[in-house]
């Protein structure tokens, strides 16, 4: 069997969810490539060494330009967002698969740079939108795609979490459009985003605002510094379908963890699903008679389901976790039949089009294109 050592760039929350998938998807999948943890980098040479330990990699670094070496076949990059770029095009231009954390750049600019880099060295490149991979997700596309929901018209979606509130938390990377490019806009409205590309299609324009309600942050030096990102993101949406769409994102909603929820509405059907309960997904279909009618929930574990047959017996649930597993299995499957990844750098691309048309019209005030 093919082997592809992998070089994963970034050891703390995403890079533990990567590090992860990697070993599950050897174990639950048997992937027609097998991923070798080959090199850990981190920024703290104990902590790198302790993540490589433990996740079982065989070499560990604080300098990812090791990465670039010539054993490394694969490089993940699961590192802040100002560092997506200059490694993505590092890596490419050494002729390794790049496979990035969300959101892929910090602005259009530097997103299209990275795809051109990849393009142009013909190599497999894919963002990780791992909600993509959720089983009830991928059932949701089938009935869409299907035409069991008729002609979509309406996309609603939450996705609000509160751990900006946490008292004392310091004015890390992500408060600083430097270094973020944005805040829950890029953060956690990316997500939403392409999930509703994925389902619904391209967005044509936008209208929103974007809000800071905490403007200062402690600094670990001692002191106050200014936040120079969102605390929270709201935007209304045309898609190129004619379908509507309402988005809001918040990283500072008391009391709500990783809550993202979602909801379609066709003309023949409806659909909705939350990440909380990741498992369900619940229809509304105009096929089931009319004393029958109502929304059922559909349990998205059986074999027939996409990824599941997998895991454990029917009912047994899945997990935040899994939803990487699976988006490893689409990387390490595309890259043994010759295909593009998917979603690649150009979903990456057309994510932030969309986000970068939202901070246009929060300056605007007025509706805004998705550029090209």
């Amino acid at each position: 069997m093919r082997a592809i050592k992998v070089a994963l760039i970034g050891t703390k929350f995403m890079g533990k969810a990567h590090a992860n998938a990697y070993r599950q998807a050897r174990a639950f999948f048997s992937p027609p490539i097998l991923p070798v943890l080959y090199l850990a980098c981190g920024t703290n040479a104990k902590e790198t060494l302790e993540f490589a330990e433990k996740f079982g990699f065989a070499r560990y670094t604080t300098n990812w330009e090791e990465a670039l070496g010539p054993e490394i076949d694969l490089v993940d990059i699961s590192a802040p967002n100002d560092l997506h770029a200059p490694i993505a095009i590092a890596a490419a231009r050494a002729k390794k698969a790049v496979f990035c954390e969300k959101p892929l750049a910090r602005n259009l600019d530097e997103a299209k740079e990275m795809l051109r880099a990849v393009e142009e060295a013909g190599v497999p490149h894919m963002v990780c939108f791992n909600y993509r991979f959720f089983p009830a997700i991928q059932l949701a596309k089938k009935l869409i795609s299907d035409g069991a929901l008729g002609e979509i018209r309406q996309f609603h979606t939450l996705y609000l979490q509160d751990w900006g509130l946490r008292p004392g938390l310091p004015l890390t990377w992500r408060f600083q459009r430097d270094k973020a490019g944005s805040g829950a806009l890029g953060d956690t409205a990316v997500h939403i985003v392409d999930l509703a590309r994925f389902l619904v299609g391209e967005i044509a324009e936008v209208t929103g605002m974007l809000t800071t309600f905490i403007p200062e942050r402690p600094l670990p030096q001692g002191g106050m510094g200014k936040v120079t990102v969102d605390d929270a993101a709201a935007f209304l949406a045309r898609f190129k379908s004619g379908a509507t769409g309402i988005f809001e994102t918040s990283r500072v909603a008391l009391g709500r963890k990783n809550f993202m929820h979602l909801e379609l509405n066709g003309t023949r059907g409806s659909l909705y699903w939350n990440a909380e309960d990741p498992n369900w997904l619940w229809l509304y279909s105009l096929d089931d008679p009319p004393h029958l009618r109502g929304f059922r929930r559909i349990l998205v574990t059986e074999a027939e389901h996409p990824y599941a047959k997998n895991w454990w017996p029917t009912g047994h649930i899945l997990g935040y976790e899994h939803s990487f597993v699976h988006a490893v299995v689409e990387l390490l499957s595309a890259i043994h039949e010759g295909r593009k990844p998917s979603p690649s750098f150009v979903d990456g691309v057309r994510a932030q089009a969309v986000l970068e048309a939202v901070l246009l019209s929060e300056g605007s005030r007025r509706w805004e294109k998705v550029p090209d």
